[in-house]
Parts: C-alpha cells; sequence; structure tokens
C-alpha cells in the first residue's frame, strides 16, 4: 500500500525541493565560522614604511614562551582565473621579528642631540656637522677619485647609537603592539650622554640619567613581561665607559651596566666588555652605500687595485701605556722603507681624520697591521677591511673575541693573527713574517675580506638594500637570536639569569677556542 505522505511529496516534488534548499540556506548563513577566522585574526599590527599609518592591528596577544616559528601561515580564501575558490595562504615573514621600540623622553636622546655643541667638553672638537645625514655626517669631497661618490661621508665613529636609531625607524618589522614583540629597544644615547659629563663632573651627575633610564623602564608594563632580558640598547662607546666599579670621583665612566635593572638588557656597542650580555657590532666607517650596486662596484675596485706596500700602519704611539707594542710596529715599519706605508695619526696632525688619506694607504697595501689601542679595539679594523687590506692581530680580543655576528668563527680565512699581546713577548720581524706567506694564499685571504664588505657597513638610513645584509641587518638579527635564547631557557623551566649577567674571564683568550686553529698560528714561529 503506498504511503500517503510519500504520495503527496512525490506529487509536489519541485516544491518539496525549494522548501529542502531554503531550510540548507538558513543553516549556512547562521553557520559559526570562528573557527576558520581564528588564525586569521591574530595578524599583528604592522606599519607602513613610514611607520606612521598602521595596516593591520590585533585587539590583544597574550605573551607566552610557546615556540613561534619564523613565519605564520593562515589560510585564506582565494579564487583562481575562472573565479572558482582554491586554497592559498599569507605568509607574515616578520614572525619572530617584530621589535618594539620604546618611546623614551626627549631628555634619553632628542635633547642630547640638540645639545651638540656640549658633547665634547674638554676637546675642540664641533661634534654638531657629524649629526647631519641622520648621524652620517657631511659627504665626503673626492676629487681625488679615491671613493665613490654620494657614498661616503665624514663619520664620527661615536655616533653609532644615533646611526643605529635611525636605521631602526626604518627596519620592517616594527611594531607599536609590544605584546608581540620578540625584542623591545631602548633607544638611549649613553655615549652621547656621557660625553657631556666624562671630565669634571662628580659621579652623581654621571649616573643621573642612567638611573633615570632604568626608574622609567621598570615602571613599563613591558618590562614586567621578562623583567627587560628582551631589552636591548646600543651604545656608541666601549662598554668599558659604562661599568665603573666604585663611587670613586677619579674612576671612569658611570655604572650604568652595573645597575640591577640594566644587568637584565643587552647592550651593543663598538667593543664589548668581558660580561655575558656585552655584544660588540662594527663601529661606523664612513662608506653608508645606498644600493647594493655600490657596494659591488667598491668591491670589483678593490679586487683591481695595485698593493704596492707589504703592510701599512695607521696610528699613533702610546708611550703612556707601557706595554703598548704600537712604539715597536711604527720602528719597524720605518725599518722596512719602501715595503710598509706608515700613517701618522699623532695628536695633533689631522692625516688620519680624512677618510681619503686613510683610504689610499690602505687600498695599497697587503697587510693592515691593527694593534690594539687606547683598548681592545679600533675603527680601522673595519677600513682594512672595506680597503681589501688583510687585518693582522696581535691580540684575541681586538676582533675575534669581540664582532661574533659580523665576522667569520674561522679566523684564519680572513686575517693573520701575530700572538703578542705585550712588549715582553715581542720576538717578531714583521716584515720578513708577512714576507714568508704563500701568494695563494694572500689572494684566498683577501677575497674573503673584500667579501666581508657589505657584513661591516651601515648602509644608508634612508633606503633598503635589495639583497645583502649589512651591520645593522646583522645586528638585530644577532639580538633576536639571543633574546630567543632566552626565551627558550624560560620554557624549558631553566633560570634565564644563570650566566645572563656574569663576567667571562677567558672571553679575550684562546683558552676556549679550536686548538686546530692555534696549531695554524703556530706556523709563524711566534707562540
Amino acid at each position: 500500500m503506498e504511503n500517503p505522505i510519500t504520495s503527496k511529496c512525490c506529487n509536489h516534488q519541485p516544491w518539496f525541493v525549494l522548501l529542502v534548499f531554503f531550510v540548507f540556506c538558513i543553516e549556512l548563513f547562521s553557520f559559526d565560522y570562528s573557527g576558520f577566522t581564528a588564525k586569521k585574526s591574530a595578524l599583528v599590527t604592522v606599519l607602513d614604511d613610514n611607520h606612521g599609518t598602521v595596516i593591520n592591528t590585533q585587539s590583544s596577544l597574550p605573551h607566552d614562551f610557546t615556540e613561534i616559528t619564523n613565519a605564520s601561515v593562515y589560510p585564506l580564501p582565494k579564487t583562481d582565473e575562472k573565479g572558482d575558490l582554491k586554497v592559498g595562504t599569507e605568509i607574515d615573514s616578520c614572525v619572530g621579528r617584530y621589535i618594539f621600540v620604546h618611546d623614551l623622553p626627549s631628555r634619553f636622546n632628542e635633547d642630547l642631540v640638540n645639545n651638540c655643541r656640549l658633547l665634547t667638553r674638554g676637546t675642540d672638537k664641533n661634534m654638531c656637522p657629524y649629526l647631519d645625514n641622520l648621524g652620517f655626517g657631511p659627504e665626503i669631497e673626492n676629487p681625488e677619485d679615491v671613493l665613490i661618490n654620494n657614498s661616503w661621508f665624514l663619520t664620527n665613529q661615536f655616533l653609532l647609537e644615533v646611526i643605529f636609531h635611525n636605521k631602526m625607524k626604518r627596519y620592517e618589522c616594527l611594531t607599536n603592539d609590544s605584546s608581540i614583540a620578540s625584542a623591545i629597544y631602548v633607544p638611549f644615547y649613553a655615549g652621547l650622554d656621557m660625553s657631556l659629563y666624562l671630565w669634571g663632573f662628580n659621579t652623581t651627575v654621571r649616573d643621573s640619567a642612567s638611573l633615570g633610564l632604568v626608574k622609567w623602564l621598570s615602571e613599563k608594563p613591558e618590562w614586567k613581561r621578562m623583567w627587560g632580558r628582551d631589552h636591548f640598547l646600543v651604545a656608541g662607546r666601549i662598554a668599558w665607559d659604562f661599568r665603573r666599579q666604585s663611587d670613586n670621583e677619579t674612576d671612569w665612566g658611570s655604572k650604568l651596566r652595573f645597575l640591577p635593572e640594566s644587568k637584565n638588557m643587552s647592550m651593543l656597542s663598538i667593543e664589548s666588555s668581558s660580561w655575558n650580555n656585552d655584544y660588540a657590532i662594527p663601529y661606523p666607517t664612513c662608506f653608508h652605500p645606498s644600493k647594493d650596486s655600490e657596494i659591488f662596484r667598491w668591491q670589483d675596485r678593490m679586487r683591481r687595485q695595485n698593493r704596492q706596500y707589504l703592510f701599512s700602519f695607521a696610528g699613533a704611539p702610546r708611550p703612556e701605556y707601557q706595554n703598548s707594542i704600537r712604539g715597536k710596529i711604527i720602528d719597524q715599519c720605518l725599518a722596512s722603507k719602501s715595503q710598509c706605508k706608515l700613517l701618522d695619526c699623532n695628536y695633533g696632525t689631522t692625516n688620519c681624520d680624512n677618510p681619503v688619506n686613510v683610504m689610499k694607504v690602505f687600498q695599497s697595501s697587503i697587510f693592515c697591521l691593527q694593534p690594539p689601542g687606547d683598548s681592545y679595539t679600533r675603527r680601522s679594523i673595519f677600513d682594512s677591511i672595506l680597503a681589501g687590506c688583510i687585518p693582522v692581530f696581535f691580540h684575541p680580543g681586538t676582533a675575534y673575541a669581540q664582532y661574533i655576528w659580523h665576522l667569520p668563527k674561522n679566523y684564519t680565512a680572513y686575517s693573520v693573527y701575530l700572538p703578542v699581546k705585550d712588549l715582553s713577548e715581542w720576538k717578531i720581524n714583521l716584515n720578513e713574517t708577512l714576507l714568508r706567506m704563500p701568494e695563494d694564499r694572500i689572494l684566498r685571504l683577501r677575497e674573503e675580506v673584500i667579501k666581508l664588505i657589505p657584513r661591516v657597513v651601515y648602509a644608508s638610513s634612508r633606503s633598503r638594500s635589495e639583497t645583502l645584509e649589512d651591520a645593522f641587518d646583522l645586528a638585530v638579527k644577532g639580538i633576536l637570536d639571543r633574546i630567543e635564547s632566552v626565551r627558550v631557557m624560560i620554557r624549558e623551566g631553566k633560570d634565564p639569569s644563570i650566566g645572563f649577567a656574569d663576567g667571562d674571564d677567558y672571553k679575550y683568550t684562546f683558552s676556549t677556542y679550536d686548538t686546530s686553529m692555534l696549531n695554524h698560528f703556530k706556523i709563524f714561529h711566534m707562540v
């Protein structure tokens, strides 16, 4: 017997189909799609090229220590050429690279620049012109065609913090949402503040800005997330200048880096100390290319240079330092006559203030001698690299223990090491030692030095490199890795303070380095 209900439905099949379709549409549009859109809503705050317009925001993203990758993939609806729906992805390349910049009170940075005439009390040098062109200084005239036009500036070696800050303003992964930042940048011009009060001021005055800074930081919500261990600052002076260990008025510098809060931060400076929370990044040189092509052109020029001198030295003696080897180096350079070129940088001379003079000497030399000066390091290291001149080091603290993010770990690939820390160890004839170097090894060393050029220059702050990473890029990458390693410790339940700000008494020795490298150095019979 036929079912009456079935019979009626079948008799009115078109109306039944329409009814079912209508019910399906109602269900379709009332379905909760939050599960599919959750990831898309996690997009973070990014800024456009001028860092003034918010492109996308995230209302809240709690910070925890769960692992993140360098890129997150978000499912997004896309259509092909016919308009049909297909599966696509959107990759956020800034995940794990976002940096939040503290908006500090102007007394910690802008006011110091505005008072540039006071920055060098005790000297006759006016610092104001060096602050032109975003800290690069005045453009250098190039009448002798030694340099590349429009790429060289009269840059002061102590303005790293200003240069770094201006480049950070163009960093592609800035965020104004600190909760998703992988690192927090503190744009305190510690070196300029130091320059104001180095001479004739008591320790209370010298420490005033440092104390004010850490008080301001410790009251911010960003500080409490990792108690400052995701914070970093950049200084244009050597790290030792900020590590005064007593309150004696005769002691040098400030105690910024010995303040409890500051110990939780990392510092990038032109020379690191022996503490683990200090990292060295290259001195600013005078070469600031705006295009990759300018770097390539300069590298090609350095490969073709005619190098008439075996070795050279640009510097001055240090008779006030009893064990300084500089006097011995100058004596042997003069004794070598045509084999060595000396550029006298003694007090009162201006030869070394002009980058044209320095580049002319280094471009004409096979080896450039780099002994310690007032401290372990010197800008001349990077000037010699720019010139394709093979650096010769006499102490591991001059480069090998310093620029770990910028120079190769295999030190023998780009430099010569003659381990003579002071005059008591001097048993070298520089002329004879360097003449023994095989020609094929010299060519390999020079090529490695020239390849390093992009890594040690701070490119123009007004443009971005197309393919190359400069000194700024590598410094940012290094500090992000450093902070991520702290997060890993926290995720593993370890105490992140262990070793973070400890002193490393062996940092400037080869005791922890590969012994095979030491064996290589011994071929010069200097150990």
